[in-house]
């Protein structure tokens, strides 16, 4: 659980990184990345442990495969709640089948 729950605050973290920089398209370039490193600065902090401590339960492909899922959803509510975007039919379906395929990585 402590993977999880630290996978989820990197993601948060890095998808403000990446992304939060958009309701802002009047701030120069330079500034935004030089504001997205300074977020990112604590989602590796974050990333870095869950990774080590998580390997010691599950394979490196299994904790690539959880946090791209986290990351799915973190992003979802992100576009919906801060870029107010939607998500339409197709989005979900094409996560209900990311979904599915993290279940077959984690079949034995």
């Amino acid at each position: 659980m402590q993977t999880i729950i630290l996978l989820i605050l990197s993601n948060i973290f890095m998808t403000f990184a990446w992304y939060g920089h958009l309701k802002f398209r009047e701030v120069a370039l330079w500034q935004v990345i030089l504001i997205s490193w300074l977020i990112a600065l604590p989602e590796y902090a974050l990333q870095v442990p869950a990774n080590r401590i998580g390997y010691q339960k599950f394979s490196a492909i299994q904790l690539k495969t959880m946090q791209e899922v986290i990351s799915l959803i973190v992003f979802c509510g992100f576009s919906i709640l801060y870029l107010h975007e939607k998500l339409r039919w197709n989005h979900l379906i094409a996560f209900v089948l990311i979904v599915i395929a993290t279940f077959l990585v984690f079949k034995k």
